[in-house]
């Protein structure tokens, strides 16, 4: 079976959703020529021509608009954004028309359109290419967001996220882009959107997170098995909308409840799940919901970086303060 990092198992996808709908179409800076910044879309120019692989101007506020309008024409755009600290000026395009364009017509148009961006800290990238800025996205009705933690999950995401009939913001962890490999099957199976993945059953604690962060949780809970304390582990994957019923049903399981993300703690969407599990899994808790991010600063510069981002060591200490009660 082949094995693929997160950056190949992206570029797999692009190049199987564009083979098999050719309204599949992909925009952006660099993307050409120059496979991307990352080399996502390395060979695809010469693969499906110009017509297809559009290299844009440096103006992420057209680059948005224009996927919103051929969108609109019946194409399936692909949008990149370099980083996702640029990402935020395709806000207004995304909420003022992307996220609106159902509901404004009253069904008669969707907007099946994916912006794709790199996210998170962790490559000692300069400032504007470390955020963490998900939760801008989620608080945006219309909009799913989401986030994968594997080459397996974004290969299977990636795919479902082009043929879904409305916006998706789809953010791929830069540290996890050449992190590690896996076997990943290029059968043009997509994973199913809005649903969390139990990647370890537990009974003690429950683990919740996304993206990058979900390697140190894993890490985590090895550490926790050996000291006989069982950590289920769950990869919310699409953030919105939440599949807050896995959550709340591991949550009924375990008592206990960690989450960890790596944007900051305040406004971070892990408040949001928090609240939900405090709300309908009140009775079920046995301690207070713990949270495990990054701080609320700007992500500083390579030598500090490491202090920001949420550690094991963290995430154990979180854990262990939730087993001080029940």
């Amino acid at each position: 079976m082949p094995e693929a990092t997160l950056v190949e198992a992206i570029n797999l996808a692009l190049a199987r959703a564009m083979a098999d709908d050719q309204r599949v179409i992909l925009l952006g800076e660099d993307i050409g020529k120059d496979g991307g910044v990352f080399r996502a879309t390395d060979g695809l120019l010469t693969r499906f021509g110009p017509e297809r692989v559009l290299d844009t101007p440096l103006a992420e506020v057209a680059i948005a608009g224009v996927a919103i309008g051929v969108a609109t024409q019946g194409f399936r755009p692909v949008a990149e954004i370099q980083f996702m600290g640029f990402a935020f000026a395709a806000i207004d395009q995304l909420l003022n028309h992307a996220a609106r364009l159902r509901t404004r017509t009253r069904g008669r148009l969707s907007c099946p359109m994916v912006l794709r961006t790199p996210c998170g800290a962790g490559i000692h990238a300069p400032e504007h290419h470390s955020e963490s800025g998900e939760a801008c996205f989620t608080n945006i009705p219309g909009l799913r967001v989401v986030i994968p933690s594997s080459p397996q999950r974004g290969y299977g995401l990636l795919l479902a996220a082009i043929r879904d009939p409305d916006p998706v913001v789809f953010l791929e962890p830069t540290r996890l882009y050449r992190a590690f490999r896996e076997v990943v099957v290029d059968d043009g199976q997509g994973l199913a959107l809005d649903q969390c993945f139990t990647l370890r059953e537990g009974s003690d604690v429950t683990l919740v997170g996304w993206g990058a962060v979900i390697r140190e949780m894993l890490i985590a809970a090895e550490r926790l098995a050996k000291e006989g304390i069982a950590a289920e582990v769950i990869d919310v994957a699409t953030l919105v909308p939440l599949d807050a019923a896995m959550i709340l049903t591991s949550v009924a399981k375990t008592g206990r409840c960690v989450i960890c993300h790596e944007a900051p703690l305040t406004g971070g969407f892990g408040g949001e799940i928090a609240a939900q599990v405090a709300g309908t899994g009140l009775l079920s808790l046995l301690a207070p919901v713990e949270r495990v991010t990054g701080y609320d600063t700007i992500v500083p510069l390579p030598r500090l970086e490491k202090h920001y981002l949420p550690s094991v060591d963290r995430i154990l200490a979180a854990v262990r303060r939730t087993l001080r009660h029940g």
